[in-house]
């Protein structure tokens, strides 16, 4: 009888506990963040139901973006070794190959249009502040011209095996600031170069998975500034099916393990009730004269 009551208290404690005090910790301390936005309703200066030209795009990109940007996949070819690249820019500049693939189309045209307001990081590069943003904003184009290079991105765009897919876009979307020493890859930028353009040194991710959580990481990379405000991390702007691929490859790098851990908890937990019940039967045998 003892048993029963003493687990009757600890019942109540636990109920106290988890919907009491929890809730009050997450959603009134800390609430909780609405969910990722993958349509970037929030960026307004471009049209982007307008059609684009590939034609008139690519005259565009020639134009404007290979000077800085490689595009491996049309034949534009990098324009200086990443080194000289991170040294002039402070980050080197990524391949567009990809673009059109794994960002979200009207991010990318209002990143186009202000690459600083659709990152959220006006607190790090303010309008009129001593340091700029090393891409500068193209509000000169009209929008007809801004789609018109996304049409272009989009068509130069390679497709990726299914299986391949989750590498290649954590590569093109992280892999220029962050490590991933489980996979044996070292950022393309140099860390002395992208301490000093974010002002601190990006995290190695091999582990992130494990201790940030899927779902934390969800509404993180779609919007850094909502669960760290001031952060230097940019809002990366890639869409739903890119960010999923993401996730899957530092799943797959940092937590390997995850279906074998996960069935053999459910074996764990069903030791665990049966030892249970042979301890409590053991100690009722032994002790049976003592009460």
């Amino acid at each position: 009888m003892k048993e029963l009551k003493i687990l009757a208290i600890i019942a109540a404690l636990v109920g106290i506990t988890y919907y009491g005090i929890e809730p009050y910790a997450h959603h009134i301390m800390h609430p909780e963040v609405k969910a990722a936005d993958f349509g970037f309703k929030d960026l307004k200066n471009v049209d982007t139901s307008l059609a684009g030209n590939v034609d008139n795009g690519k005259v565009l990109v020639e134009a404007n973006c290979i000077a800085c940007h490689s595009m491996e996949a049309a034949g534009y070819a990098k324009t200086m070794l990443d080194t000289d690249a991170a040294a002039a820019y402070g980050v080197v500049p990524p391949d567009l190959s990809s673009a059109g693939r794994i960002y979200d189309k009207n991010y990318l045209a209002n990143f186009i249009f202000d690459p600083v307001s659709a990152m959220h990081l006006s607190h790090k590069y303010p309008a009129g502040g001593a340091k700029a943003f090393p891409m500068p904003s193209y509000n000169w184009m009209s929008a007809q011209e801004i789609m018109d290079v996304v049409a272009y991105m989009q068509s130069v765009s390679p497709k990726v095996a299914e299986k391949d897919a989750p590498k290649a876009t954590y590569d093109a979307a992280c892999g220029r600031c962050h490590s991933m020493s489980y996979a044996k890859a070292e950022a393309t930028t140099p860390k002395d170069a992208i301490k000093t353009y974010m002002g601190a040194t990006p995290p190695d991710l091999s582990q992130y998975i494990k201790s940030r959580q899927e779902h934390y990481l969800h509404g993180f990379i779609n919007d850094p500034q909502l669960l760290l405000a001031g952060t230097s991390m940019p809002r990366v702007g890639l869409s739903e099916k890119a960010q999923e691929e993401v996730i899957t490859y530092m799943e797959e790098t940092g937590d390997s393990k995850k279906a074998e851990r996960e069935s053999v908890g459910l074996w764990v937990m069903l030791y665990t009730f049966v030892f249970a019940i042979l301890a409590y039967l053991w100690k009722r045998k032994i002790w049976s004269e003592v009460h």
